[in-house]
Order: structure tokens, then C-alpha cells, then sequence
């Protein structure tokens, strides 16, 4: 028991982080391309307070925590920006969005390859801590950036799509919006869009992280929590 809520915590914790990476390099994004909006409102930060949602950073991974999904998932609010700021409005937006899953894919590189340098090292409990806490960041990030990826508004990749539309097809498009939170809960719930890339993710962040050193093997098993 009191092993899972460590490991409940260790995942909450990273999913925070994880969070406040991808919200603040959206800030930041904005800032660079002329509206610093997001800055003064104190969104450019590493603080979860700052980003917090209670729907997606409280209710959603107490629902994860309960049913005992794999691994805690969840989302911050949306870092706000006024396009009328930014010094290109076609393409400003679209290095914006990107922002926060490219972060999150800079956190999964680094979190690889620090696994990497741990699994060469000699086995203790705290390298195994350490290494079982860089795991669950590849895995919410990777979750993160595959989510916020789908072409669906508010996410990030519907901006992306709308890059490329027609303007008549941006207007319809935008009318998804009321229905966004329903048809992402059925995607993801229901038909479980992200279970293959997930698993593909999982076996190549092990390879990468793990081939070739010591953890190889049945340790992994004690890494990842089972």
C-alpha cells in the first residue's frame, strides 16, 4: 500500500513539472514572437500554481489515482496570448502551439539520456528511485505531447492543422470547439487512440535508455514499478 501511494506521488509530482514545462515554454514562445501577455500574468514559470487547472490538473489524475490508469495524465490552462502582438500572425501561432509539445520531447530526450548514464551505474535503491522518476517524465511527457498533438481545438495541434486550411475551412473547423472536451474523452477513453503510439514510445525509450547496460533485462521491471 504504501508503495503505490509512493508511486502515485512520484508520478504527480513529474506530471506538475511536466505541466508547467509545457505551459511555460507556450509563454515563452509568445513572448519571443511579441506579446508578452503571458509574462505579465507570471505564466512564463516553472510554478504549477501558476498553470493549475482543477479539472485537469486535480479532478483528472484523482480519476487516474482511483481507476488505476498506468500512468497520471492531466492538462494546465491555457496560456493566453492577443495574435494582434505578435510580430507574424500567420506563423506566430503556430510556433507557439508547438512549443509545448516540442518541450516535452526535450524533457523526454534529456530524461533518456540521463537514464542512460544511470543504468550504468552501480544498482542501489536511490539510483532505482532516481531512474523509476525519469521513466514516469518520458512517459507523461510523451503523453503530453501525443495528446496535445491531436488536431481537435483547444489542443495544440489544431492550431498546426489551421495553419494549412482555407479560411472558409478555419470557421468550420473552429465550430468543433463546443464539443472538443466530448469527442476527446471519446477518443481517448473509449477507442484509446493513444495506446499504440504509447506502447511504441515505451519500447523505444527502454531500448534507447536501457540496451546494452546492466538494468537490461528483468531489472527494468523493478524500474518501472512492475
Amino acid at each position: 500500500m504504501s508503495e503505490t501511494v509512493s508511486i502515485i506521488l512520484l508520478q504527480y509530482l513529474c506530471l506538475l513539472f511536466s505541466l508547467s514545462v509545457h505551459e511555460g515554454a507556450h509563454a515563452a514562445m509568445a513572448n519571443y514572437w511579441g506579446d508578452p501577455t503571458a509574462r505579465l500574468m507570471g505564466r512564463m514559470s516553472l510554478n504549477p500554481i501558476k498553470h493549475a487547472d482543477i479539472m485537469g490538473t486535480v479532478i483528472l489524475p484523482l480519476f487516474a489515482m482511483i481507476t488505476g490508469w498506468r500512468f497520471m495524465f492531466g492538462w494546465a490552462k491555457p496560456v493566453p496570448y492577443n495574435p494582434r502582438n505578435l510580430r507574424d500572425r500567420k506563423k506566430g501561432p503556430v510556433f507557439i502551439a508547438l512549443a509545448g509539445p516540442g518541450s516535452n520531447l526535450l524533457v523526454v530526450f534529456a530524461a533518456v539520456a540521463v537514464l542512460r548514464g544511470l543504468a550504468l551505474l552501480p544498482e542501489s535503491d536511490t539510483a532505482t528511485l532516481f531512474m523509476r522518476a525519469l521513466f514516469y517524465l518520458v512517459m507523461i511527457n510523451s503523453l503530453l505531447l501525443l495528446f496535445n498533438l491531436i488536431p481537435i481545438p483547444p489542443l495544440d495541434g489544431h492550431h498546426v492543422v489551421e495553419f494549412f486550411l482555407p479560411y472558409e475551412w478555419k470557421k468550420k473547423f473552429e465550430q468543433i470547439g463546443p464539443y472538443s472536451i466530448f469527442i476527446l474523452f471519446f477518443l481517448i477513453f473509449y477507442l484509446n487512440i493513444l495506446r499504440v503510439p504509447m506502447a511504441f514510445v515505451l519500447r523505444g525509450t527502454l531500448t534507447l535508455a536501457f540496451y546494452g547496460t546492466p538494468v537490461w533485462g528483468e531489472r527494468i521491471l523493478s524500474i518501472i514499478g512492475g
